[in-house]
């Protein structure tokens, strides 16, 4: 007990009678240092005592598929900074291969408590997946907002970076350079922003036969590129800055060079892709924006106040680099 005094007075930067004054529920200590107090004893994993368990933590988890893709670590940087000038503190949980799944992330975060949750890029985007930690975060009536398309059943609200646009600009921006067989690299079939883009492609005309989907990776990227220049493509399109590198790689691989014999644009913006070579043509999402937002809805729920049922969509922007040259 006493070494849970100390490290929870350190943490917060009271005494240890403050802490004790806290635990034990006696007056004499602003709201503000209480919760401060309760916080900092989730942070540190000490169980809250048993009056105190009904209150939630001022904590609030981020919840990322991975963080090799450089664009995942700058919306955690956004949402962790928007989080910490409204007195929150975020909770990374990244899932990893054979390691703690997405469901089991959203357990122990029920169990500590925790005010809210911030989804990114997780299992609500494919329709084949397994939904069920997502209706018991409904069922709890716990403050949720998901970054980008999520399948339609669900019911949280959305902040997403407009897909169907971002298509249309990298179409449009192949075909006035005289491209005309374009080709697409996307995700798994069920991955829901990958169907949006899919969409416009098809609806402008686009080949079927030129449509490849497969992980988001550098080597799915490569493997799917290299399908499409079989079949002589000569612009292609990608869902993902990642993507797009390997199809830069496959295209070299090839015996060809971007952009003179193959134009490729990725999406994202992430870090570094102006210092890649070539530098990467790519649609930007407006990670800035689009992580205030969530922040702004989630502590908006976490007030008990009314958020937009509708999906915020937010404008993308066409970053043109040299990745992309007239057919």
């Amino acid at each position: 007990m006493t070494r849970r005094l100390a490290e929870v007075a350190k943490k917060v930067g009271v005494s240890e009678a403050t802490v004790s004054r806290v635990l034990n529920g006696k007056p004499g200590v602003s709201e503000a240092t209480r919760e401060a107090v309760l916080t900092a004893l989730d942070v540190l994993g000490y169980e809250r005592p048993s009056q105190l368990r009904g209150d939630r933590a001022r904590l609030v988890g981020l919840v990322l598929p991975e963080l090799q893709n450089p664009i995942f670590p700058a919306f955690a940087e956004v949402v962790g900074g928007a989080l910490a000038q409204q007195g929150f503190t975020p909770v990374l949980c990244t899932r990893t291969v054979g390691g703690v799944t997405e469901a089991e992330y959203v357990d122990l975060l029920l169990q500590q408590q925790v005010s809210g949750v911030v989804f990114a890029g997780g299992l609500y985007a494919q329709a084949d997946a397994a939904h069920g930690h997502y209706e018991l975060i409904l069922e709890r009536k716990l403050p949720t907002v998901l970054v980008n398309a999520a399948v339609e059943h669900l019911g949280f609200p959305q902040v997403s970076c407009d897909d169907t646009v971002a298509a249309e600009m990298s179409l449009a921006h192949l075909r006035a350079l005289g491209h005309e067989r374009i080709g697409m690299v996307l995700g798994p079939a069920d991955h829901m922003p990958s169907r949006r883009k899919l969409a416009v492609f098809l609806s402008s005309g686009g080949d079927p036969e030129l449509v490849e989907q497969t992980m988001f990776s550098l080597e799915g990227g490569h493997a799917a590129a290299a399908r499409l220049v079989r079949r002589d493509v000569t612009g292609i399109v990608c869902a993902s800055d990642l993507l797009a590198l390997g199809a830069v790689r496959a295209a070299r691989r090839a015996g060809l060079s971007v952009p003179e014999h193959v134009s490729v644009i990725g999406y994202d913006d992430s870090a570094l892709m102006n210092c890649t070579d070539p530098p990467l043509t790519t649609v930007r999402q407006p990670i800035d924006a689009m992580g205030r937002a969530a922040v702004d809805l989630l502590v908006a729920q976490i007030g008990k106040a009314a958020v937009p049922a509708d999906e915020l969509l937010f404008e993308p922007e066409l970053v043109v680099r040299s990745s992309t040259a007239r057919a």
